[in-house]
């Protein structure tokens, strides 16, 4: 929606629009959020906690074509294809911005009912790779400053050897290309490894998910220590961090993230804890950094004629809940809330409404008892990826938030009074009953919270 369409809403000419923001990090689990949400809306047998699909007033859902003509169609037939059809599979994740336009029949409540007819609400959903939010805070930071973090946070991540031992082999008094893209080639890798080990803070974004900027000089540079950077390699290096912000990044920011209402920022916090110490510490520094790129607040009836817009609700949700039994989902919010505590304050105290919550936005286990060396042990059950069926117990996360947050935060290197761990597991089989959307873990809870408001 452009800012001819912002200003006709502004007016009162056209239906009304939330654009929601799916956010969030690598396998958080965007793609499946957003097709369960849309399935549910859809066939809304399994959204009691939706008060507006339980009382009847939500009269009917139904896609549309898109109203950004020049933004890739979210894929949602393909993707609820590969979750509940015969071979259930997980879809492929975010590469690029995509949006859908799901319209929803309304029936207003209370006195206005009997003489106000229906009205209709486009919901805009936009979905964004996890791995470009990284990049909103770089707009804040020169050369020297991002050069500088990074280096500083470098030790210990997989691949940095790697990545210092091709600097060190690099002349930096002349700029060679040939060396600039072996540079940014082991910096990339060093990324890659980082993202799959676990660390959520791995910049700039794009070269994680370059798209048709591969190989452009605008993703050809690196951070340099000190040293470097007064030479001909650091200032075109700094001249293409320059051109990174100003070409990759506000554009960004200013087409789409800049337009949000409402945000959904997910969390693979399970995986972060697994990981240890340094990625729980890693991924609260990493979204209390990406979340001050977010415009939290209400926005005036003249800023939105103007077509600009502050983020009025934001969800952080913890994902795969359904990795845990239910007795252990009041803790893992209860992390997820603490490892958010500043910003969500942050947040909260410009006009914002947050909430934490943890879900599965599909659901792919049951909930069993175990005995191990003799104890009764809450487990849960599912297929896993190579086909077989497992019970599990992940360990038992803390009462306490802190009992993980403060050694995260001092530097500790592995967990010393638990031992956490995660098992992938895939879709698992059935047939949706009509009616029905594909099963979940407080889903409905998610919606009332981002949209209940308007419905």
């Amino acid at each position: 929606m452009g800012i001819a369409d912002d200003l006709m809403q502004g007016l009162g000419i056209s239906d009304p629009v939330i654009r929601l923001g799916v956010t969030g990090l690598s396998r958080a689990g965007k793609t499946v959020f957003i097709t369960s949400l849309v399935a549910n809306l859809l066939d809304r047998g399994r959204m009691a906690a939706l008060r507006a699909a339980a009382d009847g007033s939500l009269k009917a859902a139904w896609l549309q074509p898109q109203p950004d003509d020049t933004v890739p169609r979210f894929d949602y037939e393909r993707h609820l294809a590969a979750m509940t059809g015969p071979d259930p599979h997980w879809p492929e994740g975010t590469r690029h911005v995509s949006q859908l336009r799901l319209s929803l029949r309304i029936q207003p409540r209370g006195l206005i009912a009997g003489w106000r007819g229906q009205q209709v609400l486009h919901l805009d959903i936009v979905d964004y790779p996890g791995e470009w939010l990284l990049d909103l805070r770089l707009m804040e930071k020169d050369f020297d400053q991002w050069s500088q973090e990074v280096l500083d946070r470098m030790a210990g991540r997989p691949g940095a050897g790697d990545f210092r031992a091709a600097l060190a082999a690099t002349d930096p008094a002349r700029f060679d290309e040939t060396a600039a893209q072996a540079l940014a080639a082991a910096y990339t890798s060093h990324l890659h490894l980082a993202r799959e080990a676990g660390w959520s803070d791995c910049t700039p974004g794009r070269f994680l998910m370059p798209g048709e900027l591969d190989g452009s000089p605008a993703l050809t540079f690196t951070p340099l220590p000190q040293e470097m950077r007064a030479t001909p390699l650091g200032r075109e290096f700094a001249r293409r961090f320059g051109a990174y912000k100003a070409r990759v990044v506000k554009p960004f920011f200013r087409d789409h993230f800049a337009r949000i209402d409402r945000q959904v920022v997910l969390m693979d916090v399970l995986g972060a804890i697994h990981a240890g110490p340094p990625a729980v510490e890693d991924m609260r520094r990493a979204m209390a950094d990406i979340l001050t790129a977010f415009r939290p607040g209400r926005a005036g009836w003249l800023a939105q004629l103007l077509g600009s817009r502050r983020v009025g609700r934001i969800l952080f949700a913890a994902t795969k809940a359904d990795h845990l039994h239910h007795i252990q989902h009041p803790r893992l919010t209860a992390i997820t809330a603490a490892m958010l505590r500043e910003a969500r304050d942050r947040a909260d105290f410009s006009g914002a409404r947050t909430e934490a919550m943890s879900i599965a936005a599909l659901r792919t286990t049951t909930e069993e008892m175990i005995r191990e060396a003799g104890e009764e042990l809450p487990a849960v059950r599912g297929t896993l990826m190579d086909g077989r069926q497992a019970a599990f117990y992940p360990g038992e996360l803390p009462a306490n938030p802190a009992e993980l947050l403060v050694p995260a935060s001092q530097g500790a290197t592995r967990w010393l009074d638990g031992d956490y761990a995660i098992m992938d597991f895939a879709p698992a089989p059935g047939t949706l009953r009509p009616g029905d959307g594909p099963p979940h873990i407080r889903l409905d809870r998610a919606a009332e919270f981002l949209i209940g408001d308007r419905l």
